[in-house]
């Protein structure tokens, strides 16, 4: 019973994060694509932070029960681009880099907040669950297994007719490799210690800028 609460607990603690993290990814996907010449995911109303627009069932529970999700994926026409490879590689970027800021502002949020008198640990709690999940969502979505954006940003950098069958079988498979690594990680846990190795030179270099004022 208390394992259960326990996990209850934790779900509405990473709730905000979740919505925040997957909905702000998507809109930078999203606002990436427009800015390069490509309004679809504008025309059809993906261009925002509304997370009704974004969720992906799945991706959702997934984030929610180990740690590591995605949301819908944003729709692109590399046909309205210039520089198709280049522009899809922005976008591809795009939403990676979001969740990187928004990592980077809860966790200065988190160290003023803790320094305040009156800091209150539920609010902490939530504000430290929001730059984990964001940072743990940047993390994810570089892997290049399909649909995440790192085999799109590895497509625009090293797909060539030498590598043609190689991603032509990553993309067969990539649902049996997302799920096994996603069983590995739950073992292993190895996605969180990358995780963790991504926030602790930022949190240090954060601390010593804000000790300065």
């Amino acid at each position: 019973m208390d394992g259960i609460l326990s996990y209850i607990i934790d779900a509405l603690y990473s709730l905000p994060g979740i919505l925040v993290g997957l909905s702000f990814h998507e809109w930078g996907h999203a606002y990436a694509a427009y800015k390069r010449g490509d309004p679809t995911a504008r025309n059809l109303g993906r261009m925002t932070v509304n997370p009704l627009a974004h969720i992906d069932p799945l991706g959702f529970l997934s984030l929610l029960i180990l740690g590591f999700g995605w949301a819908k994926p944003v729709p692109v026409s590399t046909r309205n681009f210039k520089s198709p490879r280049k522009d899809e590689l922005i976008v591809s970027l795009a939403g990676i880099t979001v969740n990187l800021i928004l990592g980077m502002a809860f966790m200065i949020i988190w160290i003023v907040l803790i320094c305040l008198p009156w800091s209150n640990e539920i609010l902490n709690t939530m504000v430290q669950y929001c730059y984990t999940i964001n940072f743990g969502l940047a993390v994810f979505n570089l892997l290049p297994i399909p649909p995440l954006d790192g085999y799109h940003v590895a497509q625009c950098l090293f797909m060539n007719a030498k590598t043609y069958k190689f991603f032509g079988f990553v993309e067969k498979y990539s649902y049996v490799i997302l799920v096994a690594v996603l069983i590995i990680n739950s073992r292993t846990h190895f996605l969180n210690t990358i995780v963790y190795w991504l926030m602790m030179p930022l949190m240090n270099l954060v601390s010593l800028i804000l000790s300065i004022f």
